[in-house]
């Protein structure tokens, strides 16, 4: 029988190589290393647990014990991986798909989220989709227009208001000041 325990901040790769090399170098057995969660192959001692807090802390990172936070973790999990990680468009609504994926009520988690974080999923869900348009646009490899499918948004104007709304900037100006800035760097 495989244990799962839940990872908080756990949200990119360089975080599961290290969480995978501290939890080897404790002698624990990982099955499987996702964002935000590992399954080991030992059943662990509250020694051990309170070791892997320890651990997990120097890097950052925290281990979850309450239903909440790991239910929170997991939301937190499938918006970073859709955002960020995933080019296939979603065929169904956000809270659908969040649904289908966690088996739990929409509303309800959607209360615990706000709860727990004060914030909305669907504002937690912007401000990841605007962090990745800002690598996108940083990157110049994509058309806005390219940019805005990727994304899932309606229209190019859609994300340019939902871009100035978060930043301040539209999404030209904000490419500008970016290259600007690297031209400046090159420069030194």
């Amino acid at each position: 029988m495989h244990v799962k325990l839940f990872i908080k901040n756990m949200v990119c790769i360089r975080c599961k190589m290290v969480v995978r090399d501290e939890f080897t170098k404790l002698g624990l057995h990982c099955v499987v290393v996702e964002l935000g969660e590992i399954e080991i192959v030992e059943t662990i001692s509250p020694q051990q647990r309170e070791q892997i807090k320890v651990v997990l802390l120097r890097s950052g990172l925290e281990l979850m014990d309450d239903k909440k936070s790991m239910l929170i973790q997991k939301i937190k999990q499938v918006i970073i991986e859709l955002v960020h990680y995933s080019e296939e468009p979603l065929r169904v609504k956000f809270s659908e798909y969040l649904s289908q994926k966690l088996n739990y009520d929409y509303t309800y988690m959607a209360n615990i989220f706000s709860e727990v974080q004060g914030t909305t999923i669907e504002q937690f869900i912007i401000a990841h989709k605007i962090e990745r348009v800002k690598e996108l646009l940083v990157y110049d490899q994509l058309t806005l227009s390219e940019i805005a499918f990727l994304m899932h948004y309606s229209s190019v104007s859609h994300l340019s208001a939902q871009f100035k709304k978060v930043t301040g900037l539209t999404p030209s100006h904000f490419k500008q000041i970016k290259t600007q800035r690297r031209n400046m760097l090159d420069e030194l």
